[in-house]
């Protein structure tokens, strides 16, 4: 009897966790985001880096906010919580927080592509288009 009940205290312990609720995001190459970006049309793109990073070279019309200050309060540069959010940082590590952040914030439609080292499109610097 007492295996029995480690055994379903253990399966309880395991399936119970709820880890499967948890708000979550997609993550997809540089060129599947590419390809969204061709095909959709009500989309933003988030770059999460600093300013100083941002500005020494972004992808056309991505909305700067970096990642230390998501979690901090709403976001006016976010105002839809259903809209296609496209997130990148310089290598990935700071992407997958951020849109972590977002989706445990009720963000909806959230898409990681990593950094823009792997990004082969266009990039602009400077502050264009904020």
């Amino acid at each position: 009897m007492k295996l029995l009940l480690t055994i379903f205290a253990v399966l309880l312990l395991l399936t119970g966790c709820g880890a499967e609720d948890a708000p979550t995001y997609r993550q997809v190459s540089s060129d599947e985001a590419a390809a969204m970006m061709a095909s959709e049309s009500d989309y933003l793109i988030l770059d999460v880096r600093t300013r100083e990073e941002y500005e020494q070279g972004h992808i056309p019309g991505a909305v700067c906010v970096p990642n230390e200050s998501i979690g901090s309060g709403e976001l006016s540069a976010l105002p839809r919580k259903d809209q296609l959010i496209l997130v990148y940082c310089r290598s990935g590590n700071r992407s997958k927080q951020a849109a972590q952040k977002l989706a445990d914030a009720g963000y909806t439609n959230i898409v990681e592509f990593g950094g823009i080292l792997s990004w082969t499109g266009e990039t602009v610097s400077g502050s264009e288009g904020e």
